[in-house]
C-alpha cells in the first residue's frame, strides 16, 4: 500500500471543522452515550491537560476534572462519531504540552492563569453533520415525548370510558 492511499483513508476518518483545543484549557466536551436503544449526550467538564497528535485523524485530548474529591480523567478523540462538540471555556497560560503536575495538586496550587481570548471565535466550528445528528436526536427525543404523551392520553380516556360505564350501571341499579 502506499502512503498516498493510507493517507487518502485518514483524511477520510477527519471531521470537517475541529475545536483547536490546547493544554491549559477548561473544555466542555458533549459526548453520545448509549444506554440500550436510546442515546444521550453527556458533557464532561475539566482542564485539557494532554494534547497529542494534532491534525491528525488521531488527535486526542485528556480532560481530567475533580468529582467529589476524587481525580478523574478522560481520553477524548476529537475525530470520533461519538464527540459531538467541544466548548472551549476558558484559556490559561502554561509552559508545557504535558499537565502531569497537576495531578498531585489540589486547591489553589492547582489554578492555572487565566488568558483573555475571543471565546465566540475560537468555538465557532461548524460541522453540518454534527449538526444535522444533534437534530435528529433531538427530533426523536420530541417524537417519543409525543407518543407518550398520546398514549397516556389514550390510557386516561380508556379510564374514563370504564368510568363512565361504571357509572351509568351504578344509575341503572339504583
Amino acid at each position: 500500500m502506499s502512503f498516498a492511499l493510507i493517507q487518502k483513508v485518514n483524511d477520510e476518518q477527519k471531521k470537517p471543522a475541529v475545536v483547536d483545543a490546547r493544554s491549559g484549557d477548561t473544555v466542555r466536551v458533549h459526548q453520545k452515550i448509549k444506554e440500550g436503544n436510546k442515546e444521550r449526550i453527556q458533557v464532561f467538564e475539566g482542564v485539557v491537560i494532554r494534547t497529542d497528535n494534532k491534525g491528525q485523524h488521531t488527535s486526542r485530548i485528556t480532560v481530567r476534572k475533580v468529582a467529589s474529591g476524587v481525580g478523574v480523567e478522560k481520553s477524548f478523540l476529537l475525530n470520533s462519531p461519538l464527540v459531538e462538540k467541544v466548548e472551549i471555556v476558558r484559556r490559561s497560560k502554561v509552559r508545557r504540552n504535558f499537565l502531569s503536575y497537576l495531578r498531585q495538586r489540589s486547591g489553589k496550587s492547582a489554578r492555572l492563569t487565566s488568558v483573555n481570548f475571543d471565546r465566540e471565535a475560537v468555538n465557532e466550528v461548524h460541522d453540518p453533520e454534527a449538526e444535522a445528528e444533534e437534530a435528529r436526536l433531538k427530533e426523536e427525543a420530541k417524537k417519543a415525548a409525543e407518543e407518550k404523551q398520546a398514549e397516556k392520553a389514550a390510557e386516561e380516556a380508556e379510564l374514563k370510558a370504564k368510568q363512565d360505564a361504571v357509572e351509568a350501571a351504578h344509575k341503572d341499579n339504583a
